[in-house]
């Protein structure tokens, strides 16, 4: 397969920059092309799309939080099945005849409704599909997606195979997971119910690809998906490689994003923090830290519900949401990034973008996390939610530059595969894929 182009349909719910599972898509889509396989794309309709497919076919926008009454009464059985997704997909099958359907995320906004659909394409046509799915996230395990207990903020793994037996997702509306809401839990769960172990729809996918080892053996707790798993590292962006390799100057981010602070004058340089602000990222506990160390300078670039808690912070500036050369010059100007998440991140490409721009990460031992950043070579690792273990950490590599400098020298050397390479890897598993797939219906 990797030498024969072919139609390669993309799904994800979201069609524009929205968040890391689109960069992948738009990257991993431009890799495909390039290799001469003709690539299109499916998910919902919005003004902010930047890609889609030639019937101009799509599910229609999602909104959870607006809406009547009657729409609000509809949406839960929506969000677990859709005629629309199903119907709009066939169209763009019956005219693209894809050789790979590639999904992303699709669960709620898209449904999996469309793989019974493909496959039923597959029968009536006699055209094979192989299907893929890359797991961005914890969703065909557990309904709220981030394996985390909503009111204490603590990983949470009550819904895995091996730990629910036949109460299972049913803990999703036990402990309110989705949003606080039993409403809205109890949909959840009546989704991963109805797709695992009623309709069993996941048996149709034929590849599952793991951004972590991590993720892996979470997915692997079900044995459905154990015989579909593989581990593969996201690839890193063009643009932040092509900086990288240009030898980008720091930046100076003052002005860059509306209500900006000038960065600290010094030339010891900064501590970095990019991302959103949100409790289950650790920013609690680097804040509680910063407070604790006034005579160090931290920048934080993004935003989130504790905006207002990093703004109230005398030596953390906020430079707000960044994107593109204005975030790699403030990621190489940092003398090191801290990447402090407490929750079960897969594999975040904030760790991997700082080490490649030369900057050292100092990241949480959880999650994917470890598997990107080589402790005591590229950066460090400490005790994820331990605000002692952090302060500590940074205390002592902001006053020992000699040992950030060797770090940042050994981020310089790091590889992380870009969409060309990555691509590569992807084809020959998904042509491994199929090759079982032929034997199990052929045979």
């Amino acid at each position: 397969m990797p030498g024969k182009a072919m139609k390669y349909l993309i799904v994800n719910k979201f069609l524009y920059p929205n968040g890391g599972s689109e960069t992948y898509i738009f990257g991993l889509g431009e890799a495909l092309a390039k290799l001469g396989h003709e690539v299109q794309y499916f998910g919902m309709d919005d003004e902010r799309n930047i890609v889609g497919n030639e019937v101009f076919a799509a599910t229609p926008n999602m909104d959870f939080h607006s809406g009547g009454k009657l729409s609000k009464l509809t949406l839960p059985l929506k969000t677990i099945r859709s005629a629309e997704a199903a119907w709009q997909i066939r169209l763009v099958l019956e005219y693209i005849e894809p050789d790979v359907v590639h999904l992303n995320n699709f669960n709620f906004q898209i449904t999996p409704s469309i793989i019974p659909e493909i496959r039923a394409w597959e029968r009536e046509t006699g055209h094979r599909v192989k299907i893929l799915y890359t797991a961005h996230d914890y969703q065909l395990v557990c309904p709220n997606h981030m394996l985390s207990d909503i009111r204490t903020g603590q990983v949470c793994e009550r819904c895995l195979a091996r730990n629910g037996g036949r109460a299972g997702f049913l803990n999703c509306v036990r402990n309110r997971c989705i949003h606080g809401s039993a409403a809205r839990s109890a949909v959840g769960m009546a989704e991963a119910v109805y797709w695992n172990r009623v309709k069993h729809v996941y048996d149709e996918i034929d590849l599952i690809v793991c951004p972590s080892e991590f993720l892996k053996e979470k997915m692997d707790t079900n044995p459905v998906f154990a015989k579909k798993t593989v581990a593969l590292h996201n690839f890193m962006p063009a643009a932040v490689s092509e900086e990288a390799a240009s030898d980008l100057p720091p930046a100076d981010a003052a002005g860059a994003a509306e209500n900006a602070q000038p960065l600290p004058g010094t030339d010891d340089g900064y501590v970095l923090y990019f991302g959103r602000y949100a409790r289950e990222k650790g920013i609690a506990t680097l804040l509680k830290v910063a407070k604790s160390l006034p005579e160090i300078p931290f920048v934080f670039a993004g935003g989130g519900p504790l905006e207002e808690q990093v703004r109230s912070v005398e030596n953390v500036t906020d430079v707000g949401f960044l994107t593109g050369s204005e975030l790699n010059g403030l990621i190489a100007g940092a003398r090191f990034s801290v990447y402090p998440s407490e929750w079960y991140e897969n594999c975040p490409y904030s760790v991997m973008e700082s080490q490649t721009l030369g900057t050292p990460v100092l990241g949480a031992d959880i999650g994917g996390i470890p598997e990107l950043i080589k402790s005591g070579e590229t950066g460090e690792l400490f005790a994820a939610g331990d605000a002692r273990a952090l302060r500590k950490a940074v205390r002592r590599l902001w006053k020992h530059p000699e040992l950030t400098d060797r770090y940042a020298e050994n981020c310089r050397k790091a590889h992380f595969d870009d969409a060309d390479e990555y691509c590569g890897k992807l084809l020959e598993l998904v042509e491994k894929a199929g090759r079982r797939r032929r034997i199990r219906i052929d045979g």
